[in-house]
Order: structure tokens, then sequence, then C-alpha cells
């Protein structure tokens, strides 16, 4: 004779929609705005090193 099945503890499926994101997918829609400021800022530091040390 087992024991009842509990499924209160047992089902995790309900607890999913809080699982935490995946960084890259949290990332991937930002990339047409992150890359060309990054972009741009380097760009100006590496002209603003150029200029200084010229």
């Amino acid at each position: 004779m087992s024991a009842p099945h509990n499924t209160e503890h047992s089902d995790h499926s309900a607890h999913d929609d809080h699982a935490p994101q995946d960084v890259v997918e949290a990332i991937v829609p930002l990339m047409p705005v992150v890359l060309p400021v990054v972009g741009g800022l380097l760009m100006f530091l590496l002209a603003f090193i150029a200029v200084f040390v010229a």
C-alpha cells in the first residue's frame, strides 16, 4: 500500500514561470542600440588618445 501522491510539492511546472531569464536572451534585443553606441564611444576615445599623444 503506497502513500497517496502529493502533487502540491512534486509539480514544479507552475514555478517555471519565475525562472531567471538567460543572460544572452536578455541582451540580444538591445544589440542594435548598444553596438553603435559603444562603437562610437570607442572611436572617440581612440581618436582622443591619438590627438593627445601626437
